[in-house]
């Protein structure tokens, strides 16, 4: 199985690589999880932020994988548990699903990208960094895997 993180920013500092590195090493070998950094758009006078943020959708619409079910990372989309995790997992195994996870800039995700996903997905009610979001979500992928192979890591 694949799973798509596409992910406005790059040149994360060395902590979100390391933390986000460490629970791909973790996950087993049937589940792969890619990385896709975007590059975001210059903020500042003279460009407006929803322009910037446009053009940061265009390219995440355009680096999604064919045929991948695009799910986005929103504060304000309907909350998921790290259980409703693991059984979209086992969902997506089970039927052969790519899921690819949309997130956005320092500024959100584009309507586009909101429009065009499945899903709007919140981790948190908190306003995260899109960067410890990275971290966050492959921290949340292993465990949700790790209660459907009954590993011990996950603790109820």
């Amino acid at each position: 199985m694949r799973i798509t993180v596409l992910s406005v920013g790059h040149r994360m500092p060395g902590w979100i690589q390391e933390g986000f590195g460490e629970y791909l090493r973790r996950m087993p070998p049937e589940i792969r999880i890619e990385l896709v950094e975007l590059k975001p758009e210059e903020r500042g006078a003279g460009r407006p932020v929803e322009r910037a943020m446009a053009a940061e959708g265009e390219r995440m619409l355009a680096a999604l994988p064919a045929g991948a079910t695009l799910l986005a990372l929103d504060e304000k989309g309907r909350s998921v548990s790290t259980q409703g995790l693991s059984v979209m997992l086992s969902g997506w195994m089970r039927e052969g699903t790519h899921p690819a996870f949309a997130i956005g800039g320092a500024d959100g995700l584009s309507e586009a990208v909101k429009e065009r996903a499945e899903k709007l997905v919140s981790l948190s009610a908190l306003t995260l960094p899109h960067g410890l979001v990275r971290v966050v979500l492959a921290e949340q992928l292993y465990r949700a895997w790790s209660i459907l192979a009954r590993h011990p890591y996950h603790r109820e």
